[in-house]
């Protein structure tokens, strides 16, 4: 009989996470619950962010989504706790066709300039299926390893994604709790506040909310490299 896993049930003490993401919105949507937890523990949080979201067609009526998504994006960002945020340009829906080196490179930066001691990260697959989720995974996960950092990533239960991909057709990946490493506790008032800084992206956005109400006061990640 096999041994069952044995799954961590806190966050793992670190210096210094930069959270390295694809989109405006994905470090509250989906990270913004562990993000401020570490802020609230004293670890410096950094985010990294390769395009503005300017070709979401949620708010595409409220002017210019490049320059509104950035402003969103800096105070999500202080309600989080965040004390950097790195904007880049990105296109958005186009990561796949940027040069992996340049990517990389802003990657490596980035780690330098916050001296990042942990990288978090959507799960392998995006979470969403989104293509520029998987790039900017990709992306991160090499870096880490050559420069020999961790890099967790946050994940969804197989019965969530299920539940979601059921009742709005969408295209989550979640995983078996064999595969989850840890299964963490979080407060989300802050996260709840973050979210509604994306007021362009969250107010017609039953997915999100269903998302929030699934996973109570509960978070799962995946060690992607240690």
């Amino acid at each position: 009989m096999e041994t069952p896993k044995l799954t961590e049930v806190r966050l793992p003490s670190t210096r210094s996470v930069l959270a390295v993401c694809a989109h405006p919105d994905d470090e509250s949507f989906g990270l913004g619950a562990v993000l401020s937890s570490w802020a609230d523990q004293g670890t410096r949080i950094s985010v990294l962010c390769f395009t503005h979201g300017e070709a979401s067609t949620l708010g595409a009526t409220d002017g210019n989504l490049h320059r509104v998504r950035e402003q969103e994006l800096g105070t999500a960002a202080d309600e989080l706790g965040v004390e950097t945020v790195r904007l880049l340009e990105h296109p958005d829906g186009r990561l796949t066709g940027e040069p992996t080196d340049q990517l990389s490179a802003e990657v490596r930066h980035a780690v330098e300039l916050v001296d990042a001691s942990l990288l978090l990260v959507f799960d392998e697959g995006g979470i969403t299926g989104h293509s520029d989720h998987v790039r900017a995974t990709e992306i991160a996960t090499g870096v880490a390893s050559d420069v020999g950092i961790p890099v967790l990533g946050w994940a969804l239960p197989e019965s969530v994604a299920a539940q979601l991909n059921d009742q709005f057709e969408t295209h989550f990946v979640g995983r078996r709790p064999e595969s989850i490493d840890l299964v963490v506790d979080v407060d989300r008032a802050r996260q709840h506040r973050a979210v509604r800084c994306h007021a362009s992206q969250s107010g017609e956005n039953p997915v999100l909310w269903r998302r929030l109400e699934l996973q109570g006061n509960q978070e799962v990640f995946r060690w992607l490299g240690r």
